[in-house]
């Protein structure tokens, strides 16, 4: 038996865990994206009382940045899916 026989054996043996790794790593990023939108959210808030002639500034500052930890999460979720159903 060759070592590429034996290397997609145990591959095939392991699908299972990497389906059930691919779901917890999907409730992962969405957790952590949530957790990261809400920190911006309420930093921006603190910002803005700190600071209410600067509202624009720190709103569109907090909007690019949220924009940019969702797109995070929303590819994670897609390689995860992927993995899932590939």
């Amino acid at each position: 038996m060759t070592l590429l026989a034996i290397i997609l054996q145990v591959a095939a043996n392991l699908v299972p865990i990497a389906k059930m790794g691919a779901g917890l790593g999907a409730g992962i990023a969405v957790i952590g994206a949530g957790i990261g939108i809400g920190k911006i959210g309420g930093s921006a808030l603190e910002s803005i009382a700190r600071q209410p002639e600067a509202v624009g500034d720190i709103r569109s500052n907090m909007i690019i940045a949220a924009a940019l930890v969702e797109g995070v999460a929303f590819f994670a979720i897609v390689v995860c899916l992927l993995i899932l159903f590939i």
